[in-house]
This record gives C-alpha cells, sequence and structure tokens, in this order.
C-alpha cells in the first residue's frame, strides 16, 4: 500500500496485529512486551515511539506507545486503523481519580469519555458527538476484573487538553459523576467510531484528584500491571 510506512509508524503491512494494546509511555509498551509477549518483535520504533508484535496465549497481538494527549494518540490510532489494517485496540493508562471510591491502583473502565477538546469538530456534526467504548470489550474486561477480584469501576472518564490548568474545573466534572481524568480517550473513541472499529480504555488510578495520593513514574511504568493482564485477556 502506498501510504505505508507512514509518517510516524514505520512497519510493513502484517508486522502489526489486528489488536493492539497502547500505552502512553512507549517504555512501558516496552515493559508489556517483555514481561508477558513471546517471542515479541520490535516493528516501530520512529520518534521512540516503541512497537512489538509477539504473541500472548498463543494469540498474536501487538502492543505500542502512543504519546501524551488527544493529537498524539489521534495520529498514530488512525494510521493503525486505516492503514494497517487493526480492528481493536485497547489503551491501558494512567487516570487521575475523581471519586473517593477509587485508591490508587483501582482500575478505571471508560464506558464513555467526555472532553474539552475541540477533535470531534473535524467530522462537522450537527451536534455533540458522545465518544463510547465498544461494548464486547467493555463486558470482557468488566468481567475479568470481577474473576480476578481487582478493585475497578465502569463509567465516564474526562479526556482533558490540560494538564497544568489554569482555571480548576475539577469540581465541575466530579458532580457530574465523571470517575475520573485522562488525556486520551476521546480521541481514540472517535478515530474507532470514525473507521468502523473497536476500542476500549482501562486505566489505572496513579494519583487522586481530591486525596492528593499520587505515584511514582516508575511505578506508573512497571507496576501498573493489573489493567494489562485484563486488556490481554481480551485478545
Amino acid at each position: 500500500m502506498a501510504n505505508i510506512p507512514t509518517p510516524h509508524i514505520n512497519a510493513k503491512l502484517g508486522e502489526i496485529a489486528e489488536t493492539v494494546i497502547m500505552a502512553g509511555d512507549p517504555l512501558r509498551a516496552k515493559f508489556m512486551a517483555e514481561t508477558f509477549l513471546e517471542n515479541p518483535v520490535q516493528f516501530n520504533s520512529v520518534r521512540g515511539m516503541l512497537g512489538y508484535t509477539g504473541t500472548y496465549n498463543g494469540k498474536r497481538v501487538s502492543v505500542m506507545g502512543h504519546g501524551m494527549g488527544i493529537p498524539s494518540i489521534g495520529i498514530y490510532t488512525y494510521e493503525l486503523f486505516n492503514f494497517y489494517g487493526v480492528k481493536t485496540i485497547i489503551r491501558v493508562g494512567s487516570a487521575g481519580a475523581y471519586t473517593t471510591d477509587l485508591h490508587l491502583g483501582d482500575l478505571i473502565i471508560a464506558m464513555g469519555a467526555c472532553t474539552d477538546s475541540n477533535y470531534g469538530s473535524q467530522f462537522g456534526l450537527p451536534g455533540t458527538f458522545a465518544p463510547i467504548a465498544d461494548y464486547d470489550l467493555l463486558r470482557g474486561a468488566a468481567d475479568t476484573c470481577g474473576k480476578l477480584g481487582l478493585n475497578y469501576k465502569v463509567g465516564n472518564v474526562l479526556s482533558s487538553d490540560v494538564f497544568y490548568g489554569d482555571t480548576p474545573t475539577s469540581d465541575k466534572w466530579m458532580k457530574m459523576g465523571v470517575l475520573g481524568v485522562e488525556m486520551e480517550a476521546a480521541a481514540l473513541y472517535m478515530n474507532a467510531a470514525r473507521a468502523g472499529k473497536r476500542a476500549l480504555v482501562i486505566c489505572t488510578v496513579s494519583d487522586h484528584i481530591v486525596t492528593g495520593e499520587v505515584t511514582t513514574s516508575e511505578q506508573r511504568r512497571t507496576t501498573f500491571t493489573n489493567m494489562m493482564k485484563v486488556a490481554l485477556s481480551l485478545v
């Protein structure tokens, strides 16, 4: 295909599996590949965005970084869905919790993604699009969490364009029952909807907006393995 390799992924057609598990930090993708995959082969290193393909329980799967924020994940998931034949993308990321029902290490399965981004304007819709997860993936993730005895909640997240906000808005989202904030889910869900593909976001609570609890970058990279196990169970 003329579009391959893309400007951001230097893989050949066939080197990426139909299911890709993605993380913001490319080193988390590397950790997943080395920890969970059999015979992982690196297919991308452009801009340091590492990607690997291997097998998990005999099934072919790829893992890859997607960077920080909606513009970054928007680019990588568009190319994967539209140029590499990827059918399913599952993001495993970190999130800041908005509810005291969640604690560090708990999981959020994003049923929907609110956003303060203008990403959806490109589709020219005569209203507001509600980005949602694929139901079968969502149900499967919740079932796996139950079987593993994990603490988790299913609901809305906020995909924000702003990390260092000048005007705090978290209390407004809390009032609407939003579980936590991250920076990518809405774009992934919109790209999946437009391409007719499947997507899910599973986040580990890495910090708490209410209590002030935090984790280190090393913990976020190497100890958030429960969400990886849940994602891999869906392959």
